[in-house]
């Protein structure tokens, strides 16, 4: 196990800015970062990063936590891997304690797929640069490829022998299981009999974007007509076809700073262009894009450049994950390479700099493309031309009217003159094309859509017409805000924000099993450092649900509402003032609430009492209540929202 000294001394230097910004492209707004979630599909981006409290919010999805779970979410690990993976990133040592055995049989069932896919790697690797077979064909391959010692290292690349088992023999020693090595596509089971899946390969090991092995890419060396000529590894845990780019970890620096990627089809086009210079590109491996794929392109950047070699195959395939990307408001953008020339000997015969000037002047955007290349290929024929015009209408459809109206708007007058067909026409087809969409949204939403509990309210205004229970949830969790984020501030007539809330909340009002754990926390640790703790102690705290709990209420709006201000008088204060409204709006509440309790509790004893005196004092307390509670709703604007 990780010592707590070494978690504490990752978590004192990792920089959430500096990490989230590996994965996505964070932009300056005010005091935080933002950014499209890499959790969620959307245009529009909700993803916050807070540097001062180390903590990041999606608004979207409501993932929210600290850098440890960001790399834990993102990149499916454990607490113990996300640690690791830090510790990696900052370069810094851990000091571990004994495991016991059940604890490391434990860590081994939930990464032995992963340590497998490294061990592969590692033993390919090795077989192509130490034995004499995986130099003479392995090596020899790369070499007629042009690819130089450091490109080696930089992408991994190995070979599998062609013996039938040399890599399960090898696994085995090592004590890999073999049914896990068949999960793994690593190897195949025949009549009990096991075997390399990849003998006679050279091998391209598919990493995520930290640097994780997720899969292997195979290619045949010898002329087989039985064989493919790429074999790669079978879905599983770790591998998900659909959800990777080949080279996105060695490109994604270069895609963030240059706020562009290069797409190409395959694993040696990737390699040939880093080694040339041209770094900022990743490959589908022969795919066309899927959601997935374009979110991990988009946390980059949202220009996206296609290499076309001019192969006809190959330019339908591409074009058909393209609506998708129209759809998620890239910028799309083509080019063909000249004739007889792919990624890979372009890069080589030009070199970096030329191959830029090439791609910045032969760009084209993609209705621009489409409407050539299916003009070109429908001729006269009118049901082809009929055809491409319901395709290019459907395409255009694909573009967000609201946020690329004018962009929208253009590509219709484009196509409706080189299509020769009249503008309103197309107009009106496109939008049938939009209708559709939202209907079929529409139909499945209805469909798949469950209602999630409701956590943290964020706005006061959404309190109305809720039950009672959300809104003393809403109240609780401001409180926890106040108490971590003003705590150690002063108060008139007490020597802190936090004095005042021990003194006034009557814990048996916080019904919240999460709130009563960080409230007590909180003055906990008072009492035994005396200080307050700062919000980076609960932002690492040792539960995740704290975590996660605490960097959602800290990343809540806590504006007063203008609505609350014109309805029911209650003024925001300016600057460092502000919180002083929001302690007495807060404390207000659990004030309110606590009359409420009383006077049910009185209303219960009025209706068992049978002494007419004792009626009467009770009868008169409640009215005194019942004043009181009247005299705070005109002196606060507290309504009976919350009454049930």
């Amino acid at each position: 196990m990780i010592s707590p000294a070494s978690i504490q001394d990752v978590m004192s230097r990792a920089d959430i800015i500096d990490v989230v910004g590996q994965f996505v492209r964070l932009k300056k707004r005010g005091a935080n970062y933002i950014a499209n979630c890499p959790f969620h599909n959307e245009k529009s981006p909700s993803f916050s990063v807070s540097a001062a409290k180390g903590i990041y919010k999606c608004f979207g999805c409501g993932k929210a936590g600290n850098v440890v779970t960001f790399v834990q979410e993102h990149e499916k690990l454990t607490y113990p891997e996300a640690i690791r993976w830090l510790a990696g990133y900052y370069k810094i040592t851990l000091v571990e304690t004994e495991r016991t055995p059940e604890q490391q049989q434990q860590q081994l069932a939930e990464e032995s797929l992963r340590i497998l896919n490294e061990f592969a790697a590692g033993h390919f690797h090795d077989v192509l640069l130490n034995t004499e077979e995986g130099q003479n064909i392995g090596l020899s391959y790369f070499k007629h490829r042009g690819f130089t010692q450091d490109t080696i290292e930089k992408f991994r690349l190995g070979y599998n022998p062609e013996s039938g088992d040399a890599f399960f023999k090898a696994a085995t020693f090592k004590g890999h299981n073999p049914e896990l090595m068949e999960k793994a596509g690593l190897v195949k089971n025949r009549d009990g009999r096991h075997y390399d899946s990849y003998r006679g390969r050279v091998i391209f090991p598919i990493q995520s974007m930290t640097g994780r092995v997720l899969g292997f890419g195979a290619r045949v060396l010898k002329s087989n007509e039985r064989s493919p000529k790429y074999i790669n590894t079978p879905e599983n845990e770790l591998y998900i076809k659909s959800r990777v780019l080949y080279g996105m970890y060695q490109s994604r620096n270069a895609i963030s700073k240059l706020d562009e990627c290069f797409l190409v089809e395959g694993y040696t086009d990737v390699i040939s262009l880093h080694q040339g210079g041209v770094e900022n590109v990743v490959a589908s491996s022969g795919t066309s894009l899927t959601e997935d794929q374009l979110r991990l392109i988009g946390q980059l950047t949202k220009n996206l450049t296609i290499l076309y070699d001019g192969d006809a195959a190959g330019i339908k395939a591409a074009l058909r994950g393209l609506d998708m990307a129209l759809s998620q408001s890239f910028n799309v953008q083509l080019v063909l390479l000249p004739d007889g020339d792919d990624p890979d000997s372009y890069i080589q015969k030009t070199g970096a700099n030329k191959f830029y000037e090439y791609v910045k002047e032969h760009k084209r955007d993609v209705i621009g493309f489409r409407l050539e290349t299916g003009l070109r290929d429908a001729g006269t024929d009118p049901v082809k031309r009929s055809k491409l015009v319901n395709e290019i209408a459907e395409s255009i459809a694909r573009i967000n009217k609201a946020e690329d109206f004018s962009l929208q708007d253009h590509y219709i007058k484009e196509a409706a003159t080189r299509l020769k067909v009249e503008e309103a026409g197309l107009v009106n087809l496109v939008n049938k094309y939009i209708r559709e969409r939202v209907e079929q949204a529409e139909r499945s939403q209805r469909k798949e859509q469950v209602l999630p509990e409701p956590e943290y309210i964020e706005e006061a205004d959404e309190l109305p017409g809720l039950q009672p229970r959300i809104a003393e949830d809403t109240q609780e969790w401001h409180l926890v805000r106040l108490l971590l984020e003003e705590g150690c501030r002063e108060y008139e007539g007490y020597d802190s924000v936090a004095d005042l809330i021990h003194e006034t909340i009557d814990t048996e009002f916080l019904q919240i099993p999460l709130v009563r754990q960080i409230y007590d926390s909180y003055f906990n640790y008072r009492a035994a450092y005396g200080k307050h703790p700062d919000i980076a102690y609960f932002i690492n705290f040792p539960d995740a649900e704290v975590q996660r709990k605490v960097a959602t209420v800290l990343h809540a709006n806590t504006d007063i509402s203008p609505n609350w201000s014109k309805n029911y008088g209650i003024e925001s204060l300016s600057g460092e003032l502000n919180y002083i409204n929001d302690v007495r709006s807060t404390l207000n509440y659990f004030e309110w609430k606590n009359l409420i309790e009383l006077q049910k509790e009185l209303l219960r004893r009025i209706q068992e009492e049978q002494d007419p005196l004792k009626l009467g004092v009770l009868q008169r307390k409640l009215i005194e209540l019942q004043a009181t509670e009247r005299q705070m709703v005109a002196r606060q604007g507290t309504v009976d929202k919350y009454k049930k």
